[in-house]
């Protein structure tokens, strides 16, 4: 796995594999001033920061009708409290790697598979795209625990496939 500067306690880390985009995470410490985007123009669903001081003034504006074509469901989790670690899974739904989120932080899922288990009782806002496509949206599969395969639930990536995922900040 090529790790640099700490991923898992950088306040932005991107999760690949394979050089696919699996998710963005953004820590309650990332600050930077001004407007970042953390997603590329082409992925269906867009997530940035923005940081402004006192008296700035975004101008009102509406959002023009566009019609859009999307193919797979993407999805932003917004920690508000407690603790939880995100388990993540190639398409084939080989498991990858684990990341723990804290109050605060926000995921953005964009491609793979993805389970979860809640350390601290936790709460958490989702948002997806529509329409609710029910049962079709999904197929779920058998994961990983961190009792059957001894993850850390610390904050950082669990090493079982350690060749197997890229996690950048």
């Amino acid at each position: 796995m090529d790790l640099t500067d700490h991923p898992a306690t950088s306040p932005l880390v991107r999760v690949e594999h394979e050089g696919q985009l699996l998710a963005l995470i953004v820590r309650h410490t990332f600050r930077e001033p001004g407007i970042t985007f953390f997603t590329d123009d082409q992925l269906s669903q867009q997530m940035g920061f923005m940081r402004h001081p006192a008296g700035k003034v975004i101008e009102p504006h509406v959002h023009n009708h566009i019609s859009r074509s999307v193919s797979f469901t993407q999805e932003a989790l917004f920690i508000r409290s407690g603790k939880i670690r995100v388990d993540f899974y190639s398409e084939s739904q080989a498991y990858l790697c684990c990341y723990e989120l804290a109050a605060g932080d926000v995921v953005l899922l964009v491609s793979g598979g993805h389970g979860f288990e809640v350390i601290e009782e936790v709460e958490m806002i989702e948002v997806k795209q529509g329409p609710y496509a029910g049962d079709k949206d999904k197929t779920r599969f058998s994961g990983v625990s961190a009792t059957s395969r001894h993850l850390p639930v610390t904050d950082g990536l669990a090493n079982e496939a350690s060749d197997a995922v890229t996690a950048i900040s």
